[in-house]
């Protein structure tokens, strides 16, 4: 078990969850973080809200010197994820290539301990990129020979999110329209940030070696649903209309021919519309994680003044 002052790595720091799991660490005591990201911007964001946290501008696709960060390392929080693309390439590249990379600078710095943030897709019946290399790279975890725990989150939404139901909630409020695609019944198992988080920091004090958990938001409810919560708690007017998925999925597609980085894309429409009905352990009971009511911590995620307002870019 580390101790508060003992070196922890964690790698896509700068990301949705890497920016709440420096916030969590640190309000519990944790003061010897070190946080690689490859994205410029965000990982200013987190210097700037965090000047006590060691960051390290770094693609870990590519050998480099950042390898040295991992010695001496009490525990390393493997969170880097390529999760939207319009090419199998950049998720070959940092699910797969770069998870190789740290795997073999944990084996070379002798690293402990890491716990992997893999994704509840590996259990979806959806086929994709996202999904293929996320399987991937659990498996390059699991048969690494480290010592590790793997969390297998369903979709997050909390403070920073530049994607997902962060991107939805300032859309609706700049746009007076929202479409909703079919009639919305997509039942989803959205999980806090927050609280994913609370799990992440008990697993690096208890070290369950061999361990896979699978991290469920323990509400279930429908898209539709959510857009309306989030209309609800940010008190917007925004007219709420239904399209048929078809032309939903048309739409996307040609959104994404002049998008670089499409906010939702096609492949995501399919995963939302898939049936999935996922099974995660009684936080509670595993982690003593209690989560926070749904509409609590969507109103906690986009109207908190602390940092409701803070967008990463995608």
């Amino acid at each position: 078990m580390p101790g508060k002052q003992d070196k922890i790595v964690i790698t896509g720091a700068a990301g949705l969850v890497g920016q709440n799991l420096v916030v969590e660490l640190l309000q519990q005591g944790y003061g010897n973080l070190v946080a690689i990201d490859k994205h410029a911007r965000n990982l200013a964001v987190l210097k700037q809200l965090h000047p006590q946290v060691r960051t390290v501008h770094a693609d870990l696709a590519e050998p480099g010197d950042w390898a040295g960060e991992f010695a001496g390392a009490g525990c390393v929080a493997v969170l880097h994820a390529q999760i939207t693309g319009k090419t199998s390439e950049p998720f070959v590249r940092n699910n797969l290539v770069a998870t190789g990379h740290v795997l073999d600078a944990c084996k070379a710095a002798s690293v402990p301990w890491l716990v992997h943030i893999s994704s509840s897709v590996v259990n979806s019946v959806a086929d994709d990129d996202y999904t293929r290399t996320k399987r991937e790279q659990e498996r390059m975890v699991v048969e690494s020979g480290l010592a590790h725990c793997v969390l297998r989150p369903t979709l997050m939404f909390g403070w920073f999110d530049p994607k997902h139901l962060g991107w939805l909630s300032r859309f609706m409020a700049r746009t007076p329209v929202f479409p909703i695609p079919g009639d919305g019944r997509f039942m989803r198992q959205p999980l806090y940030e927050r609280d994913f988080c609370r799990c992440i920091v008990r697993c690096i004090e208890r070290e369950p070696d061999g361990q896979v958990y699978d991290i469920v938001g323990d509400t279930r409810v429908d898209y539709v649903d959510i857009i309306r919560t989030i209309k609800r708690v940010k008190r917007l007017r925004t007219l709420i209309v239904h399209i048929p998925i078809g032309l939903f999925a048309a739409l996307l597609r040609t959104y994404a021919l002049f998008s670089r980085k499409p906010p939702f894309t096609a492949d995501q429409l399919k995963a939302l519309s898939a049936g999935d009905d996922f099974k995660g352990v009684d936080t509670e009971q595993v982690f003593g994680v209690r989560q926070t009511p749904f509409e609590d911590a969507i109103r906690e995620s986009y109207t908190d003044p602390r940092y409701a307002s803070i967008v990463l870019e995608r």
